[in-house]
């Protein structure tokens, strides 16, 4: 079967991953790049894998740091974690939940029990932020 058709094995997604990171030096914006030129399919896969941490995606759909604790607790997450989502970051009991879904950056504000609203798309994360400020 044409490696098209059957896609990427562990090893050669590792492969790829490692001289992506050696090449930026593990640098944000070089890396955001790298991963912006990767074919689709490759790109996705990469940006939810044990390969990357979820700082790194994060860093890629947004082009900036959310802030150090933020950051901190995404860097502490592999990017696999992105499918089921990362608590990015919590104001008086309401959290704003990171996750990637269709190749989309998805913010969920939760109260803990229940998601209040999802915000996708480059600027999800200001404006979830800006619907707990709206809310508090």
């Amino acid at each position: 079967m044409p490696e098209q058709e059957r896609g990427l094995s562990y090893r050669e997604m590792a492969c790829i991953a490692e001289e992506l990171l050696e090449k930026t030096h593990e640098d944000e914006v070089l890396l955001a790049g790298e991963f912006a030129a990767l074919p689709d399919d490759l790109r996705r896969d990469l940006l939810v894998s044990d390969f990357f941490n979820a700082y790194q995606t994060y860093f890629y759909y947004f082009k900036q740091s959310p802030g150090d604790l933020e950051r901190e607790r995404l860097i502490l997450q592999p990017a696999s974690a992105l499918v089921q989502g990362v608590m990015i970051t919590e104001r008086e009991l309401i959290e704003i939940v990171f996750r990637v879904e269709d190749d989309l950056p998805i913010m969920s504000v939760s109260d803990g029990d229940q998601v209040l609203v999802n915000y996708r798309g480059p600027d999800a994360y200001a404006r979830a932020l800006h619907f707990i400020d709206e809310a508090l």
